[in-house]
C-alpha cells in the first residue's frame, strides 16, 4: 500500500517507558501507522509488546515522548478517554475484556455506550457475530466460552464500535490453525490500521504490510519468517 499519500492516525515519537528507574522497557521508540496500513509487531517475551499498546491507549503513563492518535496531542486522561472508541485494544488476556454475562449483551455493550438506539444495535451486534462466524455463540454465557471462542467474542467487541485504528495484542492466542486462518482472511479485508502484536512472524507475514521488532526497548526491522501461510498479505 502507499502509506506515503495515506494520514497518519497514530504518530508516537521518542516514547519512553520505565517500570522501575534502572529497567527500561522503551527507549526511544518511534513509529507512525497510516490510514488503512496494518503493521506487524515482534519480539521476545518481557520485550514490551503488551506494554506499549497500553501506553499507546493510556492505561499506563509514558515518562517521555508523544502520542498522537487521530490528529489529537494525548499527554493524560482527558485527552485519551473520548478516543477509546475510535481505537481499538484487544487485550493479550480475554478475561480483561469480556465482563457481560452472555455474548450478544458483551458485544452489543460498547454500541449501547455510543448511544446507539436498541434497534442498530441489535443489527450491529447480528452483522458482526455473522462476520465472525459467532451467530451459533449468539446466547452462550461468557463463562462457558473456549478460550478461541473468547477471543473471538473479544473481537467481536470492539468490532461492534467500528473503530478507526485497531491495536490487536496476540490475536491468535487459543484459536486452532483453521480459526487462525480465518481470522487471518477477516483482518486483511477489515478497512482499519491495525498495528497486530504477535509471537507467530509467519502469521504477521501473511496480515501485514510491514513488520518491527521491539528489542532493548527499541524498534527495528524484523525479518521475514519461512512462509506458513498459503495467501500473501
Amino acid at each position: 500500500m502507499n502509506a506515503a499519500a495515506a494520514p497518519v492516525l497514530l504518530r508516537v515519537e521518542a516514547l519512553r517507558f520505565r517500570h522501575a528507574p534502572r529497567r527500561p522497557l522503551l527507549e526511544d521508540v518511534t513509529l507512525a501507522l497510516h490510514a488503512g496500513e496494518r503493521l506487524g509487531l515482534a519480539g521476545a517475551n518481557g520485550s514490551g509488546k503488551s506494554t506499549l499498546l497500553q501506553v499507546l491507549m493510556g492505561l499506563l503513563p509514558a515518562q517521555d515522548g508523544t502520542i498522537e492518535l487521530l490528529g489529537t496531542r494525548c499527554r493524560d486522561e482527558r485527552d485519551f478517554a473520548p478516543l477509546r472508541g475510535r481505537v481499538g485494544l484487544l487485550f493479550q488476556d480475554s478475561d480483561d475484556q469480556l465482563f457481560c454475562p452472555t455474548v450478544e449483551e458483551d458485544v452489543a455493550f460498547g454500541p449501547l455506550n455510543q448511544g446507539l438506539p436498541a434497534a442498530q444495535v441489535r443489527e450491529v451486534v447480528a452483522r458482526t457475530l455473522a462476520r465472525l462466524g459467532l451467530e451459533h455463540l449468539r446466547e452462550r454465557p461468557i463463562p462457558h466460552l473456549s478460550g478461541g471462542e473468547k477471543r473471538l467474542v473479544a473481537l467481536a467487541g470492539l468490532l461492534a464500535m467500528e473503530p478507526e485504528v485497531l491495536l490487536l495484542d496476540e490475536p491468535t492466542t487459543g484459536l486452532d490453525e483453521r480459526a487462525q486462518e480465518h481470522l487471518a482472511a477477516l483482518l486483511q479485508a477489515l478497512p482499519q490500521a491495525m498495528l497486530v502484536v504477535s509471537h507467530d512472524a509467519a502469521f504477521l507475514q501473511a496480515v501485514t504490510h510491514r513488520r518491527l521488532a521491539l528489542r532493548d526497548g527499541r524498534l527495528q526491522p524484523a525479518p521475514a519468517p519461512a512462509a506458513r501461510y498459503s495467501w500473501t498479505p
